[in-house]
C-alpha cells in the first residue's frame, strides 16, 4: 500500500513478494518467542508467588512453640492463600480397634466432621495416602485428605474442602498445596522433637538432682543418725543383766537432750527435703490473708526460741506497720530458716537482729547478723539449691534453707536478697508486695 503504486493493493514487482514473505516469516518468529517470553513471564511470577507463599508459611511456622501455635498458623494460612476450610487432626496416644486414633488439633470456623469423614481421614492416615474428595479413593467425602508424612513417620492428616468442587484444579495450584502440606508436616515434627528434647533434659536435670541430693544430704542424715543410735546404745549397755539400770541421773539427761536434739535436727531436714519437693512439683499452694507483722515475729519467735542456742533474736518495734497479705505459716517458715540461718553463722552468743519497714507498695523485712558475711561472688548463688558457703567448715547443711526460702517468697510475688553489712556480717532482706500478688504452684527455678 506504500509502494509503487501507492496507496494500491497492486504488486508491481515480483521482488515485492519475497519481501513480503520474509516479513511473514520474521513475523511468525517473533510472535511465537514473543509468546515463549511471556509464557515463561507467567511461569516465573507463578513460581515467585508460590515461593512466597511458602516463605511466609514457614515463616509462621517458624515461631510456633506448641502445636497449637503452628495449627492456628496452617488454618490461617489455609484460608488465605487457598480459600479453604481445613481441619487437622494428628495421631494420638489412644488405641480404637488396635489402631491409632486421631485427635483433632483445630479446625477452620463453621468446619464440622462426622464419623464418616474421620473414618476416610483415619484411612488416609493409615495408608499414608491422599483419601477423599477429588482422589480415587472415597471420592464421596466432603473434604480431602493429605497425611502429614515426614522422613520418619505418618504424624496425622490435613483435611482441605474447597469452595467450588465443579472448578478444575490446576497443576501449579495443587503442588502449591502439597509444599503447604510438607511444611505442616515438618513443622508438627519439628515441635514433637523439641518436646522430646525437653523431656530429656527434665529427666537429665531430674537425675543430676537425685544425685545431687544423694550426695548432699547422705552425710547430714547419718550424723544425726548414728547420734540417737549412739545414745541407745549406751542406754542398752547401761542396763544390767538383772534389769539394773546403771547409770546417773546427769548422764542420762544429757545423752536424753543429745538424742532429742538430733532428732529434731533429722525431723528439720526432712522437712526441708519434702518441702524442696513441693516446690519443685510446683505443688505449693499460698494462702494469703491479712497479716499483722507483729503476730508473725511473735509467731517466729515462738517457734525458734529452742533453737536460738544462747544467741538473742533483736526485733525491731513493728508497731504500726500496714498488714501484709501473705500466707502465715510459709512466710513464718521463711524467717525461721532465715533465723537458723543467721544463728548457724553467727560467732557464740552474738544477737541476730530483725527488723521491718515499709517502702511504697512494698514491705521489707530483713534478718541480720554479725558472722563472717558471705564472698561477693556467692550472694547470689546461696539462693541455688545444695549451695553452701564453704566457710565456716564446722557448719553443717544441705544447702535448701535460702533455696525454699526463695521459692515460698517468690510464690507471694516477692523477691529475696543478700548483702554484706558495712560493719561485718550478712543482712538477708525478703520483699513482700503490699498487695496479694499469688503465684500459685509455681515451681521453683
Amino acid at each position: 500500500f506504500f509502494i509503487p503504486p501507492r496507496f494500491t493493493m497492486a504488486v508491481s514487482d515480483t521482488q515485492y513478494l519475497l519481501t513480503f514473505l520474509g516479513l511473514f516469516v520474521v513475523g511468525l518468529v517473533i510472535s511465537a518467542l514473543a509468546d515463549r517470553v511471556r509464557y515463561q513471564m507467567h511461569a516465573a511470577q507463578t513460581r515467585e508467588a508460590e515461593t512466597y507463599e511458602v516463605y511466609s508459611l514457614s515463616r509462621d511456622l517458624a515461631s510456633g512453640t506448641d502445636e497449637e501455635s503452628v495449627t492456628r498458623a496452617v488454618l490461617t494460612r489455609m484460608t488465605q492463600t487457598f480459600g479453604y476450610a481445613a481441619v487437622i487432626m494428628i495421631a494420638g496416644d489412644g488405641r480404637i480397634a488396635g489402631q491409632a486414633s486421631l485427635r483433632s488439633m483445630g479446625a477452620t470456623p463453621g468446619l464440622e466432621i462426622d464419623e464418616d469423614e474421620r473414618a476416610v481421614a483415619t484411612w488416609a492416615y493409615q495408608h499414608g495416602q491422599a483419601a477423599g474428595e477429588g482422589t480415587d479413593t472415597l471420592p464421596g467425602a466432603a473434604l480431602r485428605y493429605m497425611p502429614l508424612t515426614t522422613g520418619r513417620r505418618t504424624l496425622g492428616v490435613i483435611g482441605v474442602r474447597r469452595q467450588n468442587r465443579d472448578a478444575g484444579e490446576t497443576p501449579d495450584r495443587r503442588r502449591l498445596l502439597d509444599a503447604f502440606v510438607n511444611q505442616a508436616a515438618l513443622a508438627y515434627e519439628r515441635v514433637e522433637l523439641g518436646e522430646q528434647a525437653r523431656r530429656v533434659d527434665v529427666l537429665d536435670a531430674t537425675e543430676k538432682l537425685q544425685t545431687a541430693l544423694l550426695s548432699s544430704v547422705s552425710h547430714e542424715l547419718r550424723t544425726p543418725l548414728a547420734s540417737i543410735t549412739g545414745v541407745l546404745s549406751s542406754l542398752k549397755e547401761a542396763t544390767a543383766s538383772q534389769g539394773t539400770f546403771r547409770m546417773k541421773e546427769e548422764a542420762l539427761a544429757g545423752l536424753a537432750e543429745s538424742a532429742l536434739g538430733e532428732a529434731e535436727r533429722l525431723n528439720h531436714l526432712v522437712g526441708n527435703l519434702l518441702d524442696m519437693t513441693r516446690l519443685e512439683a510446683g505443688a505449693l499452694r499460698v494462702n494469703a490473708e491479712p497479716v499483722e507483722l507483729e503476730d508473725l515475729m511473735g509467731a517466729v519467735l515462738a517457734q525458734f526460741s529452742e533453737r536460738a542456742r544462747g544467741h538473742e533474736i533483736e526485733v525491731a518495734p513493728m508497731a504500726g506497720l500496714p498488714m501484709v497479705p501473705l500466707d502465715f505459716v510459709l512466710i513464718a517458715q521463711v524467717l525461721v530458716n532465715l533465723l537458723d540461718n543467721a544463728v548457724k553463722y553467727s560467732p557464740p552468743g552474738a544477737p541476730v537482729e530483725v527488723a521491718a519497714k515499709v517502702l511504697g507498695d512494698e514491705v521489707e523485712i530483713s534478718v541480720a547478723d554479725i558472722g563472717p558475711g558471705i564472698p561477693e561472688s556467692d550472694l547470689e548463688r546461696i539462693f541455688d539449691k545444695f549451695y553452701r558457703v564453704s566457710r565456716p567448715e564446722t557448719v553443717s547443711g544441705t544447702g535448701l534453707g535460702l533455696a525454699i526460702c526463695r521459692g515460698i517468697v517468690e510464690a507471694h510475688g516477692g523477691h529475696i536478697s543478700a548483702a554484706n553489712r558495712p560493719g561485718g556480717g550478712t543482712i538477708v532482706t525478703v520483699t513482700l508486695p503490699r498487695e496479694a500478688v499469688i503465684d500459685e504452684g509455681r515451681p521453683v527455678e
